[in-house]
């Protein structure tokens, strides 16, 4: 039941609930000064939990908890290019001379590419494609992606690039057990659902209005219409989430 002299019914930090445009994230790459790759896509296979010292700042530090895990399967992944940036627009781009790896993104011919004069270019990417059929999720179609890079100044990073293309990127090469990241996908789709599955709203009782599973009011008179942050039906879940400072536990091979 909504109530208005209580709090709010929803983050309003994750609004608006809508469908995710594609599974494909916009990732902000942030700048790094160790020549490496700074991520790589997966598909998640499942949970489990496990126990662990617990190494952090929290009152638990020094002993053994037990926290969920989430694995994830990360196929390797194919480099069939770069892309160059200026601050705002791409100025051209460098396929690898594989005519395999072009046929499995659509290209027939590799374009006589020219690397742009170094003054112009302020950052390049790798242009990468995953290969979900090397999964057990059952999915065949690649996703072709950016993935950005590091380096102490562009033209390490152009040297690096050039070096990966036509290669494998495998998670072994990216990250390493124990580190930190950032993860950024989408969660799973629910559909249309009412208020109390998507806002947590608690049910009525049978006798009140003889509707249990329904918002109460929708609002006060003055002003007479209906505020957006009302908890009301409507799309849970395949949102586009981003949760920070996840621990890599443990990188295996199946």
């Amino acid at each position: 039941m909504v109530d208005l002299r209580r709090p709010r019914r929803g983050s309003m930090a994750v609004r608006p609930r809508k469908r995710a445009k594609t599974q494909n994230v916009r990732v902000y790459w942030q700048k790094h000064q160790n020549k490496r790759v700074l991520g790589i896509a997966g598909y998640k296979a499942g949970m489990m939990h496990l126990s662990y010292i617990d190494n952090s700042e929290s009152p638990t530090k020094g002993q053994e908890i037990v926290s969920a895990a989430t694995v994830i399967e990360i196929p390797a992944m194919l480099v069939y290019g770069l892309r160059f940036y200026n601050t705002d627009n791409s100025l051209g781009d460098i396929l690898t001379a594989d005519e395999r790896i072009l046929k499995k993104i659509g290209t027939k011919k590799k374009r006589d590419d020219k690397t742009p004069a170094i003054e112009e270019i302020k950052d390049v990417k790798l242009l990468v494609f995953s290969q979900p059929d090397k999964t057990t999720i059952g999915k065949k179609h690649i996703e072709r992606m950016e993935i950005g890079l590091g380096g102490k100044d562009i033209n390490e990073k152009i040297e690096y690039a050039k070096s990966m293309l036509g290669k494998e990127l495998n998670v072994n090469d990216v990250f390493k057990a124990g580190e930190f990241v950032d993860v950024i996908s989408v969660t799973k789709g629910k559909g249309w659902q009412g208020a109390v599955k998507r806002f947590v709203v608690k049910t009525q009782r049978p006798k009140s209005t003889g509707k249990v599973r329904h918002v109460c009011t929708l609002g006060q008179w003055h002003p007479a219409y209906v505020i957006y942050t009302v908890p009301q039906a409507g799309q849970t879940g395949y949102h586009t989430r981003t949760e920070r400072n996840k621990m890599i536990m443990k990188i295996g091979n199946m």
